[in-house]
């Protein structure tokens, strides 16, 4: 996969693709089901999606609480599983913002990309204020030589599947419901960090990786799918995560604590995958080890019970 970041410096051989447009935050079913339709509309031309970095909402609030669901690079990874060929991740910066619906169509998407066929949901706003529509867009295209189709949303039950209700999902503590709606797991991707070593005394060694940055689901314990991406020891692995700010230890900053099952090895450096599965129980406080001991060998046994359902 092909990746751009300038609209206005191309090559040819980038040019030309069928794409679909948004932010594609968790690339769930409804995000798939779009590029499938720009798929569908390539007819032999690359399968490209336009998205933005940072996202929108982190440029225009930058102090508000963390709540992507997945960084730059995860989303990256995710859309090449999916056989997108280009993505467009166009910096979203002042002068981009600045665009009206117009410009944004002719500067980016027509002259600057050419992209010979777009996709969007149906709730789909771009240009300055958000003021255009999906609408506005087939308008433009017409006018300017490029397809448009738009998607209708997508929804299970009475519920819309959105990167919003995903959030809610996890934020309550059920991840099958936000895997529901995405397709996979909800993944936590990042590089293994140094930790203070007490897993490892406690008999139970963890593989510490930071959330910063990412929507922060229900603290507490979870049973978890690893994918270990790089180093020695890839491979796919069952475990049990803690999600929390290890309130036996006075920590305050929360990261994500998982013990692989049956794993021996140094993670230091790698790159996890931890898809979280299933909520075992909240974070609490013990009034010793020998009891935070008993307690995480209740929850590896019932997490491997969980894990070998699946």
């Amino acid at each position: 996969m092909r990746i751009v970041r300038d609209y206005q410096f191309v090559e040819d051989q980038d040019r030309g693709a069928s794409a679909a447009l948004g932010n594609f935050d968790g690339v769930h079913i409804g995000h798939q089901a779009v590029i499938e339709l720009a798929r569908g509309a390539a007819d032999g031309a690359p399968l490209g999606v336009l998205t933005f970095e940072p996202h929108p909402r982190e440029y225009f609030a930058p102090d508000m609480p963390p709540f992507r669901l997945m960084s730059d690079k995860a989303r990256a990874s995710r859309l090449e599983k999916l056989g997108v060929d280009r993505l467009y991740e166009l910096n979203f910066n002042a002068a981009l913002a600045s665009l009206t619906p117009g410009d944004f169509a002719r500067q980016v998407i027509s002259d600057g990309l050419g992209l010979r066929h777009v996709v969007v949901g149906a709730d789909f706003r771009f240009g300055k204020d958000r003021k255009g529509t999906a609408g506005d867009l087939a308008a433009f295209g017409a006018e300017l030589g490029f397809g448009v189709t738009i998607a209708e949303l997508l929804a299970q039950g009475q519920a819309r599947v959105s990167s919003t209700a995903i959030r809610q999902a996890l934020s309550d503590g059920r991840p099958r419901e936000a895997a529901a709606q995405l397709g996979h797991w909800h993944r936590i991707e990042g590089v293994v960090i140094g930790g203070e070593q007490r897993g490892r005394q406690l008999g139970y060694p963890t593989a510490n990786m930071s959330i910063e940055g990412l929507h922060q689901p229900k603290l507490g314990v979870y049973a978890v799918v690893v994918d270990v991406l790089t180093g020695e020891h890839k491979g796919q692995y069952h475990g049990a995560a803690s999600m929390g700010v290890r309130p036996m230890f006075g920590n305050n900053l929360p990261n994500l604590e998982t013990y692989l099952f049956d794993f021996s090895g140094d993670l230091y450096g790698a790159t996890l995958s931890v898809g979280l599965v299933e909520y075992l129980r909240p974070e609490q406080k013990f009034d010793g080890l020998d009891a935070l001991i008993a307690q995480m060998d209740r929850d590896c046994v019932r997490a491997r019970g969980i894990l070998a359902a699946l």
